[in-house]
């Protein structure tokens, strides 16, 4: 070092000559020169292309400080220089004026004064099919250095607020004042000194008598003390730490938040360790209220043609009676409820794996007894559409105890074998005998086929669309038949 700059002020050697001469890498050289207030404007070569446009550059960083380099290369190559891109931006890097370095004050703070909070990345965690974010809830007591560490699945402003209370819980206090980043979950727009607050965070600040403070804009560092309870956090605690799920990794959080966390040394006064400092602190925190704030997700879903909400990525059943409805999920960190106006129609235990169906037996026990009735009622229905007759055969059957399903199923099968108006003499025939029974319809179906000497009827296969299959043909009125009949009739006596 002594050498490099005795060769550099005395002997007036240049970068590359004491470079070769002493075998070490040009960077070196001027990371030394640098480090002993040398600009490094001063260790070009003289005659380089850029000098005739050094007054203009100058001028133009005075004026212009945060103008990009690739612009000042489009203005001075409009203005003649030769040079490429890659090698002037370089020169530019060197002559551009460094904002002064700026000093910051030490902050302090009283006992149970300020807290800060913020979220730490984890990486991920997958459950099933399902890869989720590895979030760390962190919040520092500024005054004793005390941690509190929770992991969520996500960052969401629900989880944030879970957070919150089982902090408070854990601290057994609250204190006067949370500093926190400008995220969402705090701040939804800021301008200037206006803040927008969330307003699940006002509501959680006005029930635990707290006040939230954002941070100014680009000033992490009045929040140094979460940020380095954080990387504390990745250090100290999770790296090469192995666990089964999301609880034992919070089990294992809450015991090192108690044992080593609680036991280093406290950064205001190394003298003592954070969990004495913390009990003399926790004293002058706010008291909770009876009463713990309330952290459950609302969300508005809407239930299509199948009996299931949608919520976080899997389907919860809810009765069939409430399809095409819009209800309310209500979620906690453990259970999923659905509620319609405030009713609850639906509970089932919340699943963060992906696209699984959470059902309650119930629910599809209801449907299907429900779809058979409905069968049930359609063959019945397609009766009466396509027979007049039908409605009164089925109300006799029913007085005699035949069973209406079966009695319709038969009904139904002996209707595609032998058409509709054979049906409608076959049934006024069993109804004017009063044996309002299937076989009594097969026996005339039958004999009045034999009579025209016909064969049995093959059983139509019909093909398997419910359009097709489904279709009621109502039986054609003879009457019209007779009319053009006797019409004709009438014009042959005529001629």
């Amino acid at each position: 070092m002594a050498d490099i700059l005795r060769y550099y002020h005395v002997e007036k050697w240049r970068v590359g000559t004491m470079a070769k001469q002493l075998g070490v890498h040009h960077a070196t050289i001027k990371r030394v020169l640098s480090s002993h207030g040398i600009p490094k404007s001063d260790f070009l070569t003289k005659g380089s292309m850029i000098d005739p446009y050094l007054p203009f550059i100058m001028a133009t960083l005075e004026k212009f400080p945060k103008v990009t380099a690739s612009r000042l290369y489009a203005m001075v190559q409009a203005r003649g220089y030769p040079g490429g891109e890659n090698h002037f931006r370089h020169l530019i890097s060197l002559y551009r004026p460094k904002p002064a370095a700026e000093a910051y004050l030490r902050l302090k703070t009283l006992p149970a004064e300020q807290a800060q909070v913020d979220w730490g990345h984890f990486g991920t965690i997958t459950i099933g099919q399902a890869k989720r974010p590895l979030m760390a809830f962190v919040m520092v007591l500024s005054y004793s250095r005390k941690i509190f560490l929770r992991f969520y699945l996500n960052q969401q402003s629900a989880n944030f607020f879970r957070g919150h209370v089982a902090a408070f819980t854990a601290w057994g206090g609250v204190p006067r004042v949370l500093l926190y980043d400008n995220l969402k979950s705090a701040v939804l727009e800021r301008q200037g000194q206006a803040i927008r607050f969330h307003p699940t965070l006002l509501e959680l600040a006005r029930h635990y008598r707290f006040e939230p403070r954002p941070v100014a804009v680009a000033r992490g560092n009045e929040k140094g003390r979460v940020e380095r309870a954080i990387r504390y956090v990745r250090d100290n605690f999770f790296a090469a730490r192995t666990f089964n799920n999301l609880d034992d990794l919070n089990v294992q959080a809450s015991l090192w938040c108690e044992g080593p966390a609680a036991h280093r040394p406290c950064p205001e006064n190394k003298a003592f360790r954070v969990k004495q400092v913390f009990e003399q602190e926790c004293g002058q925190l706010i008291k909770l209220p009876d009463n713990p704030f309330v952290t459950t997700e609302h969300v508005l879903v809407k239930v299509g043609k199948t009996p299931y909400v949608r919520f976080d990525w899997n389907d919860y059943s809810v009765p069939h009676t409430h399809v095409r409805k819009t209800l309310t999920v209500a979620a906690s960190l453990t259970h999923v409820t659905v509620l319609d106006a405030g009713a609850i129609v639906a509970k089932h235990p919340r699943c963060y794996d992906k696209g699984q169906h959470i059902e309650e037996a119930q629910h599809i026990k209801d449907l299907i007894q429900r779809k058979r009735k409905a069968k049930h009622h359609w063959a019945q229905n397609r009766l009466t559409k396509t027979l007049p007759q039908a409605q009164a055969f089925l109300n006799a059957a029913a007085q005699r105890g035949y069973k209406l399903t079966k009695t319709s199923r038969e009904l139904l099968q002996l209707l595609d074998d032998y058409g509709t108006v054979e049906m409608q003499i076959a049934l006024t025939e069993a109804m004017e005998k009063q044996v309002p029974h299937p076989n009594a319809v097969r026996i005339t179906l039958q004999r009045r086929r034999e009579q025209r000497q016909q064969p049995p009827p093959v059983p139509l296969s019909l093909p398997q669309d419910p359009r097709i299959q489904n279709q009621a043909i109502s039986a054609p009125n003879l009457q019209d038949y007779g009319s053009l009949q006797n019409l004709n009739s009438q014009e042959n006596d005529d001629e």
